[in-house]
């Protein structure tokens, strides 16, 4: 597993951890997957040690999923899951767009909060938040007791097949949005819980509260709003073709959190260098399949782990 030098704090992400079935012109292939997921094993990959708290079945995916990240050095607190492991069957629209079709246990996704996961998160540099079910108001209450005053990073994430309540998920969404560190927000999110005007949803997310807000707009590249500063940068073109790109917004949410277990940067010279950093990772994860994240280093080394376990 190759990493970027070890940092002395750790990181704990929140979320989904899923099995993704994937349909296509060769076949069907299963892979480990799930936003949170991915982002655990960036934040590893980038060296930084890392917890992951998520649902998991004791079912064969979910001893996959355990196998996993056991293989990446990524810590699991489990929640039960009486539905068995989340699965989510992906084809590609005509579009290229990848489309999902989630199983009930993925759609009733619940994640509970033990001592061994309040106490990750009491002693991690930044908490990152991603595809949680905002829109169960249990969840999120639970979630918000279980945080206290932990540094937060939180990507939305929704999912039209999880979505049940398009207006529960905004409340729950923006009630952690207001007091994070950082918010990351694609053109999809602008879309399925907004108006589609990113440029507004960035600036609203701000006003609210957040104290840094990227937003990600496929090949327009990003924008990174804070304090310091808003700092944009494209995408970045790399050797090799575009293999896929689901895991590219979890490697940046990764890249971006990695450099902020330490504390963020104080100036915007420092905040276009982190994202700088995170758009040529999510270039690079581009270069293969699944949502393994990877370095512009670590092109050249073998496919270990891009299947899962």
């Amino acid at each position: 597993m190759e990493q970027e030098q070890e940092t002395a704090r750790g990181a704990v992400v929140i979320g989904d951890a899923l099995i993704d079935e994937i349909r296509d012109d060769r076949g069907v292939r299963e892979l480990v997957g799930g936003a949170a997921l991915n982002v655990a094993v960036g934040l590893r990959r980038l060296g930084v040690p890392v917890t992951l708290i998520a649902m998991v079945g004791a079912d064969e995916p979910g001893a996959h999923i355990r196998e996993y990240l056991a293989d990446h050095g990524v810590a699991l607190v489990e929640s039960p899951s009486a539905l068995g492991s989340s699965r989510a069957v992906v084809s590609r629209a005509p579009n290229g767009e990848p489309e999902y079709v989630f199983n009930e246990a993925a759609q009733r996704r619940s994640i509970r909060y033990d001592d061994a996961a309040r106490r990750a998160i009491a002693d991690a540099g930044i908490v990152a938040v991603s595809c949680f079910p905002f829109d169960v108001p249990a969840e999120t209450d639970a979630l918000v007791d279980a945080l206290g005053e932990a540094p937060l990073a939180i990507d939305p994430n929704p999912r039209a097949g999880m979505l049940t309540d398009r207006d529960e998920f905004v409340r729950g969404f923006e009630r952690l949005a207001a007091r994070a560190s950082l918010v990351k927000v694609g053109a999809d999110d602008a879309a399925l819980l907004y108006d589609g005007d990113l440029e507004a949803l960035r600036e609203r997310l701000r006003a609210a509260g957040a104290t840094a807000v990227l937003a990600t707009a496929g090949a327009d590249g990003a924008v990174l709003d804070t304090d310091a500063g808003v700092v944009t940068a494209p995408i970045t073109t790399l050797p090799g073709r575009i293999v896929d790109t689901v895991g590219a917004g979890d490697a940046t949410l990764a890249a971006v959190a990695a450099g902020l277990v330490e504390g963020a940067p104080s100036s915007d010279a420092g905040w276009q260098a982190l994202l700088d950093r995170a758009m040529l990772i999510a270039a690079a994860t581009c270069r293969a399949e699944g949502g393994l994240l990877r370095t512009p280093e670590s092109l050249a080394e073998s496919d270990r782990g891009v299947q899962g376990s």
